[in-house]
């Protein structure tokens, strides 16, 4: 039996008209994504819940912790909720977190972990991701791990040592049986929300593009070579193989994330080791559901 195509959506923290960034990386008004409202939030539930979706895509959003009861309660139950994230401990005095229990009880069964903006902006170092991982695991939360490189590791040629290290700290935690409950989430920083994807690779080592990223106008750039894409995706399947087993590197989802949009999913959907996509600004548009069927 093959892996099963996934799909998840972060919302992130998006709000229509707030973030500089977000302007930024849009190229008008109309194309910011609408987020950060009760209606937004219930709008988009309605759209994905009355939409024609494969029945052979796992499809997961994650909005913001505020509205994950909201969406729990309005969104079709073939579609699942994640938080975006989730702490090691338990209840307990840790003002600001939420714990796994809490989250098990409001029916949300899946967690984003160790995205780069966490990695990044809130300095969230390797090992804690291992901790929060190990933890969602043994509450029963499955666990959409992310990983990825960074533009100067990328120029370095370094992307596979970054990225492996960054999965041998998780693995160090949770053990081999750990991963039945992971998707493993690519996502190269540089491509994230800057219309830049992972295109055509020159060698095993990843190199990538060597053009300095942008962050302006980027959002309609859209590159129809995916071959790096896969050789990333097929670089983790091999450490899976040789850290973990040959039967977690067959089973374990690896999806793709940076800057997909419907008029580059189909292309990245056809790679052989890319099993879906997480997806940021874009699953707040209609066309997420295009997404959601690249694989059809």
């Amino acid at each position: 039996m093959g892996r099963k195509f996934f799909v998840g959506g972060n919302f992130k923290m998006y709000r229509l008209g707030t973030g500089i960034s977000i302007c930024l990386l849009c190229t008008d008004l109309e194309s910011l994504p609408r987020n950060g409202t009760i209606k937004s939030i219930k709008e988009i539930v309605h759209n994905l819940s009355t939409a024609k979706l494969d029945p052979n895509t796992e499809v997961v959003v994650a909005p913001p912790s505020l509205y994950l009861l909201l969406t729990r309660e309005h969104l079709s139950p073939n579609i699942e909720v994640a938080a975006q994230n989730v702490f090691d401990r338990p209840n307990g005095a840790f003002t600001g977190e939420i714990s796994v229990a809490q989250l098990k009880d409001s029916g949300i069964t899946w967690t984003l972990l160790g995205h780069s903006e966490r990695r990044t902006i809130l300095r969230e170092e390797d090992e804690f991701v291992a901790c929060k991982t190990k933890a969602a695991l043994d509450g029963g939360i499955g666990v959409i791990l992310c990983c990825g490189e960074s533009l100067e590791e990328r120029e370095k040629g370094i992307t596979v040592d970054v990225v492996t290290k960054q999965l041998d700290a998780v693995h160090k935690t949770i053990g081999k049986d750990g991963w039945n409950n992971v998707v493993i989430a690519y996502e190269p920083i540089w491509a994230i929300g800057t219309g830049k994807v992972a295109t055509t690779g020159r060698s095993q080592e990843l190199i990538l593009l060597s053009t300095p990223m942008l962050v302006i106008n980027f959002a309609n750039t859209i590159f129809n070579h995916t071959d790096q894409a896969q050789e990333a995706h097929a670089a983790i399947r091999k450490w899976l193989a040789d850290a973990v087993s040959p039967e977690a590197a067959e089973n374990t989802r690896i999806i793709y994330g940076g800057s997909v949009s419907e008029k580059n999913c189909r292309d990245l959907a056809q790679q052989p080791d890319v099993d879906g996509f997480l997806v940021g600004g874009a699953s707040l548009k209609p066309a997420f559901v295009d997404i959601i069927n690249s694989n059809v």
